[in-house]
């Protein structure tokens, strides 16, 4: 017995600084994707509301921090009730966390894996955000984001990552959240713009972006960011998953750029940048379920196909009629859904785990659990995201005035504009009054 006690001590995981380093960077570049994420939408609504699509993102730093400390944390990763939902009264406002504490199994302290989700926790909502721009109230928004974390996300978040959980049990592999986070957001997104209805002018008036260099700097935020987000979901650098993880996150959204791009050419004849950003942003939703189980080869199709159909996708709201801002659904529950069902075809066997696609020899045992995960959370996050928006819709109203909507909602909402211009004229004045003495001295030798 002495013997077997040795044994298993020498087994159990020691902290590891390396690990808890890596970690804590991924955490930081998993955080800057909410400020990306702000730039992306912010330069691709209308000038009169782009301040208000910066704060509906900043917001979400603000209330799920804090209410993933005090209860959220626990929801998603404590100790497993019916397969449902989580709960652990040390991880309550983290009060019974030890500094030292190992989350179990990992070579990392309790306080970094908390700390790593939080940051999933923060962006999935700001995702919601850009479905809904220019006609949502401020509170009713930032109420929305304290009952949707909370109803959806932590739940969700159990389901898909958490021990016990019926999505994690079953087999559905979800390696940096293609269900929990793009598909669940995408399906809110859907929820929630069913019940608000479509902004005034819809198909209408012109709705371009207002700063497409903002687009492209938010985007590429996002890739830098997703890094950390993909490759740090494998939670330590010990086995080479997660570098397999990392180079197959750039080789999908390389890929899916080529992709959206190539679609674009042959359907409307040019390659803009509004394309290239948005098939950036595809190609990783599309890898960040997929990327720890299939090839880079296999990573290059699951990119091309994601930057394809989303770009296909994204017209649908015309032909549809539903208004989906800024193609929230068109591109993370669409590249959620594509990169979460293809592990069932292309999952190699010889990377997280040893679970084979089709494609590899193993049927289509796997494809039928990624179904399972995918329309699962899919279903439960649209019915429950429309309720929720249209409960507030009913009590607190969550459209501002059609008045305000038309003469911009950052001054309605926020009492700001994005962009000051009232000293735009000083410069011509003093350009006017500087040449007033040539123009006279003009006029004095014509009338000579």
């Amino acid at each position: 017995m002495a013997s077997a006690a040795i044994t298993l001590a020498a087994d159990a995981p020691t902290l590891s600084s390396a690990n808890t380093g890596f970690m804590l960077i991924c955490s930081a570049l998993v955080m800057l994707m909410t400020p990306g994420l702000a730039f992306f939408y912010g330069g691709m609504v209308r000038v009169k509301s782009t301040l208000n699509m910066l704060m509906m993102s900043f917001i979400s730093l603000g209330i799920v921090t804090i209410l993933w400390v005090l209860y959220g944390f626990s929801l998603a990763f404590g100790t497993d009730s019916g397969s449902l939902i989580g709960w652990s009264s040390d991880f309550v406002g983290l009060s019974g966390v030890g500094l030292t504490q190992l989350w179990d199994g990992y070579t990392i302290p309790v306080y970094v894996f908390a700390v790593f989700q939080l940051m999933f926790a923060v962006i999935t909502p700001a995702l919601i955000s850009g479905a809904l721009a220019d006609r949502v109230k401020f509170t009713a928004w930032a109420l929305f984001v304290t009952l949707w974390v909370t109803i959806v996300y932590f739940p969700v978040a159990h389901w898909v990552w958490g021990a016990g959980g019926w999505a994690f049990e079953l087999g559905v592999i979800d390696f940096a959240g293609g269900t929990a986070v793009h598909i669940n957001a995408g399906a809110a997104a859907l929820g929630v713009i069913l019940v608000i209805g479509k902004r005034v002018g819809f198909k209408k008036d012109p709705m371009r972006p207002h700063s497409l260099p903002l687009v492209m700097l938010g985007a590429g935020l996002l890739w830098f960011g997703w890094f950390g987000f993909n490759a740090g979901s494998w939670l330590g650098n010990d086995d080479g998953v997660g570098a397999l993880m990392f180079v197959n996150t750039q080789v999908a959204t390389a890929a899916a750029v080529l992709g959206w791009l190539a679609y674009e050419k042959i359907r409307h004849g040019a390659f803009t940048t509004l394309g290239a950003a948005s098939g950036a942003v595809a190609g990783l939703v599309a890898i960040t379920p997929s990327g720890g189980a299939v090839s880079p080869l296999g990573a290059i199709a699951v990119g091309v196909i994601a930057g394809v159909v989303c770009a296909m996708a994204v017209g649908l709201k015309y032909k549809f009629g539903y208004d989906d801002s800024l193609d929230v659904v068109g591109v993370h529950l669409v590249g959620g859904v594509i990169g979460s069902l293809l592990i069932g075809f292309f999952a190699t066997g010889g990377g997280q785990s040893d679970v084979a696609g089709l494609f590899y020899g193993g049927g289509l045992d796997q494809f039928w659990k990624q179904c399972a995960g995918v329309f699962g959370v899919l279903a439960y996050s649209l019915i429950a995201s429309a309720v929720l928006a249209f409960l507030l819709d009913k009590t607190i109203g969550m459209r501002v005035s059609e008045d305000e909507e038309i003469a911009g909602i950052d001054q309605a909402e926020h009492a700001e504009t994005a962009y000051d211009f009232s000293g735009a004229g000083g410069g011509a004045a003093r350009t006017a009054a500087a040449s007033a003495p040539v123009a006279a001295a003009e006029s004095k030798k014509v009338d000579a």
